[in-house]
């Protein structure tokens, strides 16, 4: 055990009780034995507690309180961890067997590296792959590209302490392309390099926010990567938004108290200032 590097794994949740046991069990059956496993619920009122204390002696702390959201909840977590070697695993991700073994081996060879990435897949509720990505060029410049190819699975990702503590925390005013803001910082940083192996699964669901909120996390998306001085690699989505946009507004103009076009009528505005430079 003391020859392993120590993970630090946290997993954010609230009110994924439908998802949240496999996660854990897909964590704690990995059997590595220098886990540090956090999971901060954000005060569920589902069945999460009951599972997170089932097994909780698996677990090195949790806690179930009111947060600020996903970012806030992480960066908690983070807050408490004691490892050599992070990773965030949201509560409907789960890790596929071995793969730390394969991450602890891939930090302790490459000890000049701060980010390892594997290959990820999406999965549905049949645990049938709809989607598998294996990371390409692992560079600022490639995650400026991230809405064209430049990305790669988050769960799949793991850093050093020190990678974290160059880059971080999470910015909790982001919540959706919160990992796309923390890789663009982190990329200036460390050097990221791929682990050739499929180390996890994301479950496609319609309560996912990638999949909910999807034209949010195009906006989201592109306000990171322009935050980061990206903003060339993003003008040609910024240019199909507005006009989708400008097509949504028409759509409903007579239904303008409808919550979804207050929501996107503020970037819609944005978007289309900016594409008129």
């Amino acid at each position: 055990m003391t020859d392993l590097p120590k993970i630090s794994i946290v997993t954010p949740s609230f009110n994924q009780g439908d998802y949240i046991e496999e996660t854990i069990r897909s964590v704690i059956d990995q059997g590595y034995p220098n886990l540090e496993y956090i999971v901060i619920d954000g005060g569920s009122d589902d069945s999460s507690v009951d599972i997170i204390r089932k097994h909780e002696h698996h677990i090195s702390y949790w806690e179930s309180n009111t947060d600020r959201g996903q970012s806030h909840a992480i960066n908690k977590g983070f807050a408490r961890a004691t490892g050599e070697i992070f990773a965030w695993l949201n509560s409907d991700d789960y890790l596929l067997e071995g793969a730390l073994d394969s991450v602890a081996d891939a930090f302790s060879q490459n000890v000049d590296v701060g980010a390892f990435v594997g290959h990820g897949a999406k999965v549905d509720r049949d645990g049938e792959i709809r989607y598998y990505k294996e990371p390409g060029e692992l560079t600022f410049e490639s995650f400026c590209g991230w809405m064209d190819g430049g990305n790669f699975m988050q769960p799949s990702c793991f850093f050093r302490r020190s990678a974290w503590e160059a880059a971080g925390p999470l910015n909790e005013d982001i919540h959706i392309a919160l990992d796309v803001d923390l890789w663009l910082r982190m990329s200036q940083k460390v050097r990221f390099q791929k682990i050739d192996k499929l180390l996890s699964h994301a479950l496609i669901h319609e309560e996912a926010k990638t999949t909910a909120q999807k034209n949010l996390m195009i906006v989201d998306c592109a306000m990171v990567i322009i935050r980061a001085g990206g903003e060339e690699y993003v003008r040609h989505r910024l240019d199909e938004l507005a006009n989708r946009l400008t097509e949504f507004e028409k759509a409903y103009e007579r239904r303008s108290k409808m919550p979804i076009v207050r929501m996107i009528r503020p970037f819609w505005h944005w978007f289309r200032k900016r594409t008129e430079q």
